[in-house]
């Protein structure tokens, strides 16, 4: 994937010739915050693999940086706004439309906000969800409590007709959507059927994935949250496994293709000892699969803690056959299946165990956020607002390097990000666990189901929009 071309150009809904209301410096030097020009950039790849080959300064390396312009494109006193939020839970939604809702208002003057609830079906007459009329004092306290204030569904996305025709009769001229990458490719075939009827609306989004599978982003809001909760969680199991006679402490955390969320608790706890996730294969049964390592580990120390994403091992399991309102296949229970299966184990054995299983999926998507986590929401909205208000479109924003950016949606969803195995970050938590490089029996073919799962990941965003 790192030899693939992507153009990280940010379309336009035409020249900016309003000074904005926002007073700033165009002057570097004079101690006064600075307006960001459409001509400042942060490079893609700073990884620097071979020296006798050039840094690429074009569309495909240059990411167009975040933030309030001199000159915008919007009149603020005739914009008319509107927000939505799609998908499951995430630490974060609400400090992101609180930070949108007080920019539009107490920064560029923007009176008329609606919210639509429960998803794209606000959207839908049918529904019966009228649009809430969103001010900077209502949403005041939102961030103080999980959720969502304006409501969340999944599906409704390919109704893409149908949600412009709303945002038409409602006359919004920018749309703010909040999910994750099914809802982000929707964004995009709206931006481009409001374009297609002429229609002067930013649609930007505001990435949001729990997983953190998003391509290019340092990370997205709430998952730094939903560290902190499985870190928690960790230690709880540990305690319980420490103190009991061959104790077992095993927890499932989200992640349906992406181990981020374990790998980081694993890291973050230093009390795990087994990281269970979706890009690394494993094998229950023969002496390099995970129940012999599991039993030689309890012969050892006496106690062992498990994390495991939701998504991992999934060959392992029945296919449930079933998918979701977005169109994401549901998975089989890797939690419930381990359990039985170690239960299983050393009952055959005749070896007593205390196992203890915690699954806190859903406690961890409503929580609200940690410090970091707000501050980055906060941030993220401020940027989101800035950019629609320049008339930037098809578009998210992101952290790249630590820099906030606009990012093309068709380039952020082409793929979704994962641990890499050879990466830093699955060595480390290698390091961390202690657990063998692969508990498989047959490394050959564990190595070609991990090779077929990379070449699946390319082509899966195509094959799944219109479920989207």
């Amino acid at each position: 994937m790192s030899e693939e071309k992507f153009d990280f150009t940010i379309d336009n809904l035409g020249p900016c010739t309003i000074p904005s209301p926002i007073k700033l410096s165009t002057v570097h030097g004079d101690y006064t915050a600075n307006y960001v020009s459409d001509d400042s950039y942060v490079i893609s790849n700073v990884n620097v693999f071979d020296k006798t080959k050039p840094v690429v300064l074009d569309s495909s390396n240059l990411m167009e940086k975040a933030g309030p312009r001199e000159k915008i494109y919007f009149d603020p006193t005739h914009a008319k706004a509107g927000i939505c939020t799609c998908g499951g839970l995430c630490p974060g939604l609400n400090d992101v439309i609180r930070a949108i809702v007080r920019c539009l208002n107490t920064r560029y003057g923007v009176k008329t906000i609606k919210g639509y609830q429960y998803g794209f079906r606000g959207f839908f007459p049918e529904s019966g969800y009228e649009p809430l009329e969103l001010d900077r004092y209502l949403i005041d306290e939102i961030h103080k409590i999980g959720g969502t204030y304006l409501g969340t569904s999944r599906g409704g996305g390919q109704r893409v007709s149908e949600i412009v025709d709303c945002i038409e009769r409602d006359g919004i001229n920018m749309l703010f959507i909040l999910g994750g990458d099914g809802t982000q490719r929707g964004s995009y075939d709206i931006a481009c059927e409001v374009e297609k009827r002429g229609l002067k609306c930013a649609v930007v989004g505001v990435p949001k994935t729990v997983d953190n599978d998003l391509m290019f982003i340092d990370r997205s809001f709430g998952f730094e949250t939903a560290v902190q909760r499985a870190k928690e969680t960790v230690a709880a199991v540990h305690m319980e496994a420490a103190s009991q006679i061959n104790g077992i402490g095993l927890v499932k955390l989200m992640g349906r293709e992406a181990g981020f969320i374990a790998a980081a608790a694993a890291l973050s706890s230093h009390e795990t000892n087994f990281c269970l996730i979706p890009e690394v294969p494993f094998e229950m049964e023969g002496e390099h699969g995970f129940l012999a390592c599991l039993e030689r580990r309890l012969a050892k120390r006496g106690h062992a803690v498990i994390v495991v994403s939701e998504g991992a091992g999934q060959d392992l399991l029945q296919a449930t056959g079933a998918t979701d309102a977005s169109g994401n296949k549901k998975l089989s229970d890797i939690g419930v299946f381990l359990k039985s299966e170690i239960e299983k184990y050393f009952k055959a054995k005749n070896i007593e165990i205390n196992l203890k299983y915690i699954d806190p999926s859903y406690q961890v998507r409503a929580s609200v956020t940690t410090a970091s986590d707000s501050i980055y929401c906060e941030r993220l909205g401020n940027n989101a607002v800035h950019a629609a208000m320049a008339g930037k479109t098809k578009c998210v924003i992101g952290l790249v390097h630590d820099k906030f950016v606009h990012l093309p949606i068709k380039a952020v969803t082409a793929h979704r990000n994962a641990v890499d195995p050879e990466g830093s970050l699955w060595r480390d938590t290698l390091d961390a666990t202690g657990q063998p490089i692969l508990m498989v029996n047959d490394k050959d073919k564990a190595l070609e189901k991990m090779a077929a799962a990379v070449a699946g990941a390319k082509s899966k965003p195509s094959e799944q929009k219109k479920g989207k």
